[in-house]
């Protein structure tokens, strides 16, 4: 037995969030008797309807993507602007699959892809502490007491204060007057990567996502993309 919201998740219908509001708004039904309270409870013997479409679970399927910049992490964009699901087969499409977390539209690198709810709720949710490593190119030559800064955590514009986190220079380039900086957090607040970089006086240029958890992008060239190894699933759902 699992909770109904969960259970829509699982079966690629929404977000669990958005499977409450299904619920609550008296759109699912379970055993064809509408049900709105989200308690309620679920087995592989009971038949889910949603909008009167019996769902099913759907077999679980796991992506890393190389994201180029210049792609919306999203199923779909209202802009018409090329989204992520643009770079995949329509043979992969068919598992009605969506990113995990976001990327900005100007940053690159790693990103999972997925129609697992329960695995995109572990990499998002910041207790579980899946480390996101960061290759940034900022304007002007970082100090080392601005990497303190980073490593214990900074005050963003917009009133959140940083977890500690790793930080280090990895090259100063004094001809063009910018760093390379290696950040690796826990989190997964919005641009928090480029707002960090502002909060110590250096705005980022260029900024690459190179690892989240234990998936990087070794092997995978830009706009590319592979399945996940069953121990790379399993060793992030082990969290």
């Amino acid at each position: 037995m699992e909770r109904l919201q969960k259970y829509l998740a699982e079966c690629g219908v929404s977000s669990r969030r958005k499977a409450e509001e299904l619920i609550t708004s008296g759109a699912v039904m379970v055993n064809d008797v509408i049900v709105t309270e989200l308690g309620t409870k679920v087995s592989a013997n009971d038949v889910v309807k949603v909008n009167n479409v019996i769902v099913d679970k759907e077999e679980h399927v796991y992506y890393v993507l190389n994201k180029p910049v210049g792609y919306i992490t999203s199923v779909k964009d209202e802009k018409n602007r090329p989204t992520i699901l643009d770079l995949f087969e329509e043979n992969d499409k068919k598992y009605r699959i969506y990113p995990v977390g976001r990327l900005d539209y100007d940053t690159a690198g790693v990103l999972l892809v997925t129609n697992d709810g329960a695995f995109s709720n572990k990499l998002t949710k910041a207790n579980y502490e899946v480390e996101k490593e960061y290759v940034a190119r900022v304007e002007g030559l970082v100090t080392k007491l601005e990497v303190l800064d980073l490593k214990r955590g900074v005050t963003l514009k917009t009133g959140y204060k940083t977890k500690p986190c790793n930080a280090k220079v990895v090259s100063s380039d004094k001809r063009n007057n910018t760093t390379l900086l290696n950040i690796i957090i826990h989190e997964g607040k919005n641009h928090q990567v480029r707002l960090m970089c502002d909060a110590i006086g250096h705005p980022v240029k260029k900024l690459t996502r190179v690892r989240v958890g234990n998936i990087t992008l070794e092997g995978i060239p830009k706009g590319c993309y592979r399945r996940l190894k069953i121990h790379e699933v399993k060793e992030i759902m082990g969290r």
